[in-house]
């Protein structure tokens, strides 16, 4: 602008999860300029939110079922199904 502040680009604007203890800027100079140089802060924007990862405090892992049961409930579901049918056919 016409005092010598660059201009946001909203094209290239990227958000950033800053981690609660770190400072701003150090994050920005360790983690972003090394990659962007000329990237910059707009301190207006910056907003102070929490994040709480529901999923990775509270999820449970089970693991998928085994092929054999699935395919036995598939041919015990596609017999079932034959015999409706035979039914139908049959009325």
């Amino acid at each position: 602008d016409r005092t010598g502040h660059p201009e946001p680009d909203t094209e290239l604007r990227d958000p950033y999860t800053v981690p609660l203890p770190n400072n701003i800027d150090a994050y920005i100079a360790r983690e972003v300029l090394p990659h962007v140089p000329d990237a910059w802060v707009d301190k207006s924007k910056t907003k102070v939110g929490y994040e709480i990862p529901l999923n990775r405090h509270f999820y449970v892992y089970e693991p998928p079922r085994p092929l054999e049961e699935i395919e036995s409930d598939l041919q015990a579901l596609e017999q079932e199904i034959t015999d409706l049918l035979s039914d139908v056919v049959r009325s």
